[in-house]
């Protein structure tokens, strides 16, 4: 039996007033309503990445009204890591080592065996949370995946959020961290990897290396970015509601931007990469799903990299929503996703 998930809009609930006949889309120059329809889950999922994609949307329409309220928030999205992580680490053979790297916390995640083309390499990790949530050990989720499926020695940054310091502290610590990591390894043998939020660090943290001159990594990947922190893009429309992580811009994700620019023009490249000139960028390997609310923002990023002159990849999962390839290590589809980027790293890296 097909499972679905009911998607009702604006055109659909006016349509139930209507009968079948009548109830038609409407259109006009600016675009089109469309009536509600099912939306089913492929059959050719796995079984773990099935049950997530068939799930009914997460809390999304959040709107903290001061900063302990955003503080509630971070204190409730991040508790259920304390059991998590322990035991995900555990079975997938991964150590955890706090850390404090030019005064930045950090988390060395080292697999129980790393890859031999990886022993002088370095994988550095930014996390996602619409630079608010997930500070800790719980913004380790996406690095631990990736020390146990690339095999490689990975540093996740516990940069500031912006409950407790906005825009440039994120940045300004994966810098740090970054040009500290720079005195030990050259930067060929370093590779730059974080989803969403981490996804629009690792582009700034570039574009930050091009104004300041220091060395850039030799590949990076970020997957689904936050590239752009206004709401650019067809799928922030065609996927409000269809996404069942992130659902929509216009909840909790929208108040995290204003939060983190601080007043700052949302279209500082800075803050959003995606306006920033990407020539000379990094071989850059982009992950998403069909369903991502940030899918047109991995594809914009994907085309500009493109035009740019740049080494870019594109991979995209069928049905998932937005960072859903980092919820369960138990799915092969997310397997795939961090061998994948460990194999586009591996060509792209010096040993």
């Amino acid at each position: 039996m097909i499972t679905t998930r009911r998607i009702l809009s604006t055109a659909a609930v006016l349509g139930l007033m209507l009968s079948p006949s009548t109830a038609q889309p409407s259109a006009t120059e600016n675009g089109r309503e469309i009536p509600g329809y099912f939306l089913p889950v492929p059959d050719d999922l796995s079984p773990q990445m099935r049950a997530l994609v068939a799930a009914p949307p997460a809390p999304w329409d959040i709107h903290p009204k001061n900063i302990e309220e955003w503080k509630e928030l971070v204190a409730r999205v991040a508790a259920p890591a304390r059991t998590a992580l322990p035991a995900m680490r555990e079975k997938l053979g991964v150590a955890m080592e706090p850390t404090t790297i030019a005064g930045v916390k950090a988390f060395i995640l080292t697999p129980r065996t790393i890859a031999p083309e990886n022993q002088n390499r370095v994988f550095l990790h930014f996390h996602g949370g619409a630079y608010v949530l997930q500070p800790g050990e719980a913004g380790t989720r996406e690095g631990i995946l990736m020390a146990a499926f690339g095999r490689a020695k990975v540093i996740s940054v516990d940069y500031r959020t912006s409950s407790d310091a906005p825009y440039p502290a994120a940045l300004d610590d994966c810098v740090a961290v970054y040009r500290e990591l720079l005195k030990t390894v050259p930067a060929q043998r370093i590779g730059v990897f974080g989803t969403s939020t981490g996804g629009g660090l690792t582009m700034a943290l570039v574009l930050r290396g091009k104004q300041d001159g220091f060395a850039l990594p030799a590949a990076i990947a970020p997957g689904s970015p936050w590239a752009d922190l206004t709401k650019t893009g067809d799928t922030f429309y065609t996927h409000n509601l269809v996404d069942n992580f992130q659902v929509s811009y216009d909840g909790y994700l929208k108040d995290a931007a204003i939060l983190y620019a601080n007043g700052r023009d949302f279209k500082d490249p800075m803050l959003s990469p995606l306006y920033g000139d990407l020539r000379g960028f990094p071989p850059t390997i982009l992950t998403s799903g069909t369903r991502d609310l940030f899918l047109s923002l991995t594809v914009k990023v994907h085309r500009k990299l493109r035009q740019s002159g740049v080494d870019a990849a594109l991979q995209v999962f069928e049905a998932l929503s937005h960072a859903q390839y980092t919820f369960n290590p138990d799915a092969p589809e997310t397997r795939e996703v961090f061998e994948e980027i460990a194999r586009f790293f591996d060509a792209r890296m010096q040993r």
